[in-house]
């Protein structure tokens, strides 16, 4: 099993290096490409850093538009012109197919990292740090920082409780624990605003986006009797519908937070069409 100080020695040595999140990323695995991309930089200066996500065409999502990039984060053709890598790591990506357009910079590169921690990982890296019982990646993140002696900066807190909160539903989800709330505190004594950070993630929608929200709830449906009496809520989210209301892809990622509130459910599904369907 690979372990924290395994994958900071490769990240340490590592002189061209290109950090991966997966396509239409969140912010554990964006804020976690980030903040380790940020923190290895300072460690070794002379490291060429470059972080992306494998979406074409190339956008970075509404809601993660406050995080810190740094000068790091650049587009699939520009993360191929700025190559080859000696180090590509993963953050968050559970399978090598979710890497997109920069897939073959993966396959291409001399030495490969995956940071993760989904179950359904395979282990497709040479190194892999795969930790189902994390909360959230940016956990992971932040261990390997601290094996790099890296300083815990403003931005790369920023970058990690960003993560943090996407992945615990702001501290409401079961897998959230005591070294969640530790991790945050310590995030939060760096000084930075956790409040605005929470607000421009979840809270700043156009009224557009409200009017799709409504649509889409207008639709749902319950199957009290589903998953052996669990019962699951669902709806979805056509590209026309966005498209009439001029909204990106991303803007249906809120629907799912309305959604499982439903009482009668245990789980709750979107439906989200992609532009190219």
């Amino acid at each position: 099993m690979t372990t924290v100080a395994e994958v900071a020695a490769q990240v340490a040595a590592a002189r061209r290096l290109l950090v991966l999140a997966h396509v239409a990323p969140d912010a554990d695995s964006l804020g976690s490409a980030l903040a380790l991309a940020m923190a290895a930089r300072d460690v070794s200066p002379a490291t060429q850093v470059v972080v992306s996500f494998g979406d074409e065409p190339f956008a970075v999502p509404r809601m993660l538009q406050s995080l810190p990039v740094s000068g790091l984060l650049v587009g699939p053709q520009d993360a191929a012109a700025a190559g080859p890598y000696d180090l590509v790591v993963t953050c968050d990506v559970s399978s090598k197919q979710r890497l997109g357009a920069n897939e073959h910079l993966f396959d291409a590169a001399a030495a490969t990292i995956v940071i993760d921690h989904h179950a359904s990982n395979p282990g497709f890296g040479q190194l892999n740090l795969i930790e189902p019982a994390a909360p959230a990646n940016t956990m992971l993140v932040l261990a390997v920082i601290d094996a790099l002696g890296a300083p815990l900066t403003r931005d790369i807190a920023h970058a990690l409780y960003a993560g943090l909160i996407t992945d615990t539903g702001c501290f409401k989800y079961s897998a959230t624990t005591a070294a969640t709330h530790e991790m945050a505190a310590r995030l939060m004594a760096t000084g930075i605003d956790h409040a605005d950070i929470a607000r421009r993630m979840y809270d700043d929608e156009p009224f557009t986006a409200v009017h799709m929200l409504g649509q889409a709830l207008s639709r749902a449906a319950l199957d009290v009797t589903a998953l052996g009496g669990r019962g699951m809520v669902w709806t979805a989210v056509s590209a026309e519908d966005r498209a009439n209301l001029g909204l990106s892809e991303d803007a249906a990622e809120r629907v799912i937070d309305a959604l499982r509130i439903t009482t009668e459910a245990d789980v709750a599904a979107v439906l989200k069409q992609s532009d190219d369907l």
